[in-house]
């Protein structure tokens, strides 16, 4: 670029022409706002490095990012067309990999970093479990507007029993794959055909990678009929059933043909180059993508059962909504007819509309006494016939219990002969010890045992069995001598029961 002569004007560029001008064009601008909610859906994943420094404890070690990438790949991966993944599923697979990170840390903080990961992806704290990001773009008239995009990573669906399974959403398969509101069938055409070349080349570690894209591409389309499908369950004048919805099921039934020829002929050259393949390396990369292409097979098999499915279903969802009765009367909007109203007016006011609404808000009263209807239906309605013997029990398993009694029949029958004393003369615990400690050496315990129980003696059940006699153990203040023992040197003696009153008092029961 030559300079201008001395004296020349220097060319002015026109700067108030296209100072304030956006992008050239919609189509720039509308790029620009691919691109930023690309970015914005990254942003909880680079932000749980941003905040594991907030977690109790030292957890600078652990590369969240890349554990969070890892649970959208596993989440991907283990849900089906009707179901999802399973929550403690993920979390276990999830360990080796956080564990990898740091072998040295117990295995308790493993689990908690996984769980940790795993809940922030689903946004647990937040209302709606969902992210928003806030970008701006330019309108026709080329004002600048800021706007909201509002994306799911994982989410938590129902599932039957009352169960509840994780489904990762569009915004994170695009994250898997580097893209954001990319054409599933052409993005799926051009994976397979990236894939089909890299094989016949030979080069199957960046097959592999192909293949796993093409595999996140299968899931996704099948998550646009799933949500198309619930939508339908819904509300069925929300879909447009006709001309959308059949122009999705017929390119959708062309494309499941066409993959499942294509894939198909891939699956042959790989199993071609696995068998022809020499090093180990080689053969197991080959192996691995043969179990991808067989996944990918199997997710567009069962895609095209659903879309087979699908005109039926519309039919019969029309009919249902279409003769279901009316809502009887339409509800209150509490807010319109009440909170907005009421706000303005004193507390005393107030106080009398919203406890006339209150009063009558809450429905009536179920009655506590029988309706005459239900006491005639109960006694007219014939019983049940029932079984003679009842349902049939089933066979308990009875197991032995082992005999882990720690003395004999032989000591217990020499305890109570040592205890069997006279009414008249009762005797020292001390003296009771030794006799049974010349008999044998474990017998002082049982009789220390028995002269403790006795010590509080179960009178009325003794009187009740018609028992004659029973012991008793008295403290009257003196310390036991014992080598083995210690504490109070209990009067130990029977006790002689009142036989007439027994028979008196069963006499009078009967």
């Amino acid at each position: 670029m030559t300079s201008p002569p001395p004296g020349a004007a220097a060319p002015q560029l026109n700067t108030a022409e296209g100072a304030g001008r956006p992008a050239p064009g919609p189509a720039a601008d509308e790029g620009l706002a691919r691109r930023l909610r690309a970015l914005a859906c990254t942003a909880p994943l680079h932000d749980l490095d941003a905040r594991k420094a907030n977690l109790a404890g030292e957890y600078g070690v652990y590369a969240m990012a890349e554990v969070a990438l890892a649970a959208i790949d596993l989440v991907t991966l283990h849900m089906d067309f009707d179901t999802g993944a399973d929550h403690e599923q993920i979390v276990a697979r999830l360990l080796p990999r956080v564990a990898a990170q740091a072998p040295e840390r117990p295995a308790a903080e493993h689990d908690r970093v996984a769980r940790w990961v795993l809940e922030n992806l689903i946004n647990v704290g937040s209302v709606d479990r969902g992210f928003r990001a806030v970008y701006g773009t330019f309108g026709p008239d080329g004002v600048y507007v800021r706007r909201d995009y509002d994306f799911k990573l994982i989410e938590e669906v129902p599932g039957p029993g009352g169960s509840v399974y994780l489904r990762t959403t569009d915004e994170a398969v695009n994250v898997l794959v580097g893209a954001l509101d990319t054409d599933v069938t052409s993005a799926q055409i051009a994976a397979e055909v990236k894939l089909e070349v890299l094989i016949s080349r030979g080069r199957l570690a960046d097959a592999q990678l192909a293949a796993e894209q093409a595999r996140y591409r299968t899931v996704q389309y099948a998550e646009t009929l799933r949500r198309t499908l619930d939508a339908t369950r819904r509300n069925v004048r929300a879909v447009d059933w006709l001309s959308t919805v059949p122009e999705l099921i017929s390119e959708a039934l062309d494309h499941v043909a066409d993959r499942y020829r294509h894939e198909n002929a891939i699956l042959t050259n790989i199993r071609k180059a696995r068998d022809e393949a020499e090093g180990a390396e080689h053969k197991r990369r080959a192996a691995e993508l043969v179990d991808i292409v067989k996944d990918c097979i199997r997710r567009h098999t069962q895609l095209q059962s659903r879309l087979l499915e699908a005109g039926p279903l519309f039919r019969a969802e029309q009919d249902r909504q279409a003769f279901a009765p009316p809502a009887p009367r339409s509800g209150y909007d509490l807010y319109g007819q009440l909170l907005a109203p009421v706000l303005p007016l004193p507390v005393e006011r107030a106080g009398r509309v919203t406890d006339a609404f209150f009063a009558r808000g809450t429905g009536l009263r179920t009655p506590t006494s029988v309706r005459m209807g239900d006491l005639v239906e109960m006694l007219l309605t014939p019983p049940v016939e029932r079984e003679h013997l009842g349902a049939e029990m089933p066979e308990p398993d009875l197991i032995a219990t082992p005999d882990d009694s720690r003395f004999s029949e032989e000591q217990l029958a020499a305890a109570m002969e040592l205890l069997e004393l006279p009414a008249d003369a009762p005797r020292r615990l001390s003296g009771l010890l030794a006799d049974a400690r010349r008999r044998d050496p474990d017998l002082p315990y049982l009789i220390a045992l028995l002269a403790v129980h006795a010590a509080s003696p179960p009178v009325g059940t003794a009187y009740r069995q018609g028992e004659q006699r029973l012991l008793f153990a008295v403290d009257d203040g003196t310390e036991l001598d014992d080598p083995e023992f210690g504490g109070a040197d209990l009067i130990v003696g029977t006790a002689l029961l009142d036989a007439a009153g027994m028979a008196a008092d069963r006499a009078e029961v009967a």
